[in-house]
């Protein structure tokens, strides 16, 4: 055996030695978001949240581990980056979760479906994240473009005095500013009432629109505040 093959098997055993001391660790959660602000922030706001009250505490439930990555990437390389994630991480997640938007994507089907087929679980928005923030204050089944839900949460921040009274992608704060009067409560419901007639076997994401299935990772997540 030369010596270049001798040190690629000698780290392939090392990758293979790394991955079996990996273990599951209880209620991880990795959760890779196409956006690299808005979608980070909001899924972080809520992770401290979740710290803040089950962080050093005598807990039945125990403290989830929570990895949340932005990534600005297509959704089909999307999936590419959430497998490199998990092969480096030190831990074994147990819930994977991408969270992206249509937006003007043409493989937003294909990478939902191709997530789902790898194991892992899709927080998708058809057609933009802003549509699920949009109800944490009112419902709407209106398919619009996402320039229009921008325009829809510059409207509702300037009513509510939110941040600068002007929807921005750069609030670190953007969970509590949307949480306001329950309104994560109320989105969860109001996106229950939406997608109650989506098919997964038959109807394409792309096509539901708009569409959201951010309230099943955020519901999830909840669970271990309302203990």
């Amino acid at each position: 055996m030369g010596t270049d093959d001798l040190f690629k098997k000698r780290r392939e055993d090392r990758k293979q030695r790394q991955h079996e001391t990996k273990t599951p660790k209880a209620n991880s959660y990795l959760i890779v978001t196409e956006g690299e602000r808005t979608e980070p922030y909001y899924f972080s706001g809520l992770k401290n949240l979740i710290v803040e009250k089950i962080g050093g505490t005598v807990n039945v439930v125990e403290l989830p581990s929570i990895d949340i990555q932005g990534k600005g990437s297509s959704t089909g390389k999307l999936i590419e980056i959430t497998e490199q994630l998990i092969k480096e991480a030190k831990v074994m997640y147990q819930n994977v979760w991408i969270v992206f938007d249509k937006d003007d994507f043409e493989d937003f089907d294909q990478a939902i479906q191709k997530g789902v087929e790898k194991g892992y679980r899709v927080a998708w928005s058809n057609q933009s994240f802003e549509y699920w923030l949009y109800l944490h204050f009112y419902y709407s089944d209106s398919a619009l473009h996402r320039d229009e839900w921008n325009e829809k949460l510059d409207a509702i921040f300037k009513e509510y005095g939110i941040g600068n009274c002007v929807y921005q992608k750069n609030y670190k704060d953007i969970y509590h500013m949307v949480n306001q009067n329950d309104g994560v409560n109320t989105a969860i419901k109001h996106a229950k009432r939406r997608m109650a007639d989506f098919d997964g076997s038959k109807d394409k994401p792309s096509e539901y629109d708009p569409g959201t299935m951010v309230y099943k990772l955020v519901e999830e997540l909840k669970n271990y505040l309302d203990e």
